[in-house]
């Protein structure tokens, strides 16, 4: 579980219910680019919409169609953590490799009340986690001290790092367990995460660009920066066009002019403005010729 991760949007029909034929072929395609895992029902598959019904059907979804070719990841974070806790089960029940649970949102836990609620759900399940620290979107950060003591744990495999600091890597590496990931979920500062020693990127740009971010990781790990670079270099107007704060939409309008689904999202969240869709356009044209698995871009509207 390491390398290019891409966190899978979920699709939708024009009823607003999951479209799990679209939804497979965006597992295939990264079993195609040759990824080792992928997300699934968490940040750009807009988690809190999904019914505990809907969250089964695509973990069942994706490990049907990784069949041991590559690691489910499913999202089962919550402020809650009997909420959590039960989420985790599911997705051991419906087939997931592993989880990544999100930092406790909205209730503002204090550091011993995050530790207390990922030791409870380690402490639940035989599954391997990774936590998700999302300061920006959780109003509270995982402190390294608490990600230390809980990597006592054999269950705790790695993190997904949002926080966009840079000196945690080289902090945390030498205290962790030997084969603990160092994962970003930040597109935009991957190169560099990567050129410093880190295991991998949880990456919505990989749904739209999957070749290209795995040549980007592989040269990096390889000691080629120029060629990791250059690459880099041609994905940053995408990886600007797909922002956090609307990243699944970005995501799924980008996906809509390769042919692979609809640009529907579920509310709260609306889907791009015609400015916006001409920024994604835009940066999708300039990677257009570059080799990829996907067809021709469909002309926005």
């Amino acid at each position: 579980m390491h390398g290019i991760i891409a966190d899978v949007p979920t699709p939708f029909d024009a009823h607003g219910t999951l479209d799990l034929l679209t939804f497979a072929r965006l597992c295939e395609r990264q079993v195609y680019a040759g990824a080792g895992a992928i997300v699934v029902g968490a940040t750009t598959g807009e988690a809190d919409t999904l019914t505990s019904n809907e969250r089964i059907t695509l973990i069942r979804t994706a490990a049907g169609v990784a069949r041991g070719r590559i690691h489910v990841i499913a999202g089962a974070g919550s402020n809650c953590t009997s909420r959590a806790i039960e989420s985790t089960r599911l997705a051991w029940a419906a087939g997931a490799d592993a989880v990544m649970s999100v930092v406790p949102y909205y209730n503002r836990p204090t550091a011993s009340g995050i530790a207390a609620h990922f030791r409870a759900i380690l402490e639940a399940t035989l599954l391997p986690v990774i936590v998700h620290d999302a300061p920006a979107r959780c109003a509270r950060a995982l402190a390294d001290d608490t990600l230390l003591g809980l990597a006592a744990s054999p269950r705790l495999i790695g993190l997904r790092d949002d926080t966009g600091d840079a000196g945690r890597l080289a902090r945390l590496r030498p205290l962790l367990p030997a084969g603990f990931r160092m994962l970003t979920g930040q597109d935009a500062a991957a190169l560099p995460y990567l050129l410093l020693g880190g295991d991998g990127v949880v990456s919505a740009m990989a749904n739209v660009a999957p070749q290209l971010c795995r040549g980007m990781y592989y040269a990096a790990r390889q000691g080629c920066p120029r060629y990791a670079t250059t690459i880099s270099d041609m994905l940053a107007p995408l990886a600007e066009a797909l922002p956090p704060d609307q990243v699944a939409s970005a995501v799924k309008f980008a996906l809509s002019l390769r042919g692979l689904g609809n640009a529907a999202v579920r509310l709260p969240l609306t889907e791009l403005t015609e400015t916006e869709q001409q920024q994604v356009y835009s940066a999708m044209e300039a990677i257009w010729a570059q080799p990829d698995d996907a067809p021709p871009l469909r002309r926005a509207r």
